[in-house]
């Protein structure tokens, strides 16, 4: 089980700070989509030039020319690159055929996909890396989280690894953890912390015991 951190709301000096503080406690360092918009793929190459032993998701969240937008994403550093599941069949594969050529990997993220069970099971069989489920902040703002998707994507993914995204906090990780993800994804629970350290090196301590 790995844990990837979430930037979001940060600018690069800001992100460098974050990460600087919870480097050891990290497996993943991504790139959300609201820095890519601020900053452009500068971002990812500027984190990943500043912490090379760590990889970077570039949270691009592709819903077409999935091939491009991966191919760019790479040029930048980027390990993983995400591409959204509503997207058609012929963007994610051009996707993981990209991805293929330059050795990096391919998450789909679920957000607004309506059957997650069937919509998981397609593209599993497309040869994508990660499938995460994910709830925005909008449906964070609801009230909704993502524990049933994750144990529906459990029973039907067979090849991709499994992540959970959004609004997870140290109180609710044992329930996450208790899910079985490959991948933990956390942005505002270690980045809204007082002591961001602290709290990554708890979330840390928790996830490997797994």
């Amino acid at each position: 089980m790995e844990l990837q951190l979430a930037l979001d709301l940060v600018n690069i000096p800001e992100a460098k700070e974050v990460v600087k503080e919870v480097a050891p406690y990290i497996d993943i360092i991504e790139i959300g989509t609201p820095v890519v918009i601020n900053e452009g793929l500068r971002a990812v190459k500027e984190i990943k030039d500043a912490f090379p032993t760590l990889k970077v998701l570039a949270d691009l969240k592709i819903m077409d020319a999935g091939g491009y937008g991966v191919m760019k994403a790479s040029e930048a550093g980027a390990d993983i690159i995400t591409v959204l599941g509503v997207s058609d069949d012929s963007t994610i594969k051009g996707a993981v055929n990209e991805a293929r050529k330059q050795n990096k990997k391919i998450m789909v993220d679920m957000i607004n996909v309506k059957d997650i069970a069937s919509r998981a099971a397609e593209i599993d069989a497309l040869g994508v890396d990660y499938i995460c489920v994910h709830s925005g902040y909008d449906h964070q703002a609801e009230g909704k989280n993502s524990f049933e998707d994750l144990a529906t994507i459990k029973r039907v993914v067979k090849q991709a690894k499994t992540a959970i995204a959004g609004g997870i906090k140290l109180q609710t990780l044992p329930e996450v953890i208790s899910a079985q993800p490959d991948l933990v994804i956390v942005g505002g629970g270690i980045t809204g912390a007082s002591d961001k350290q602290a709290v990554a090196a708890q979330m840390h301590e928790l996830i490997k015991q797994r």
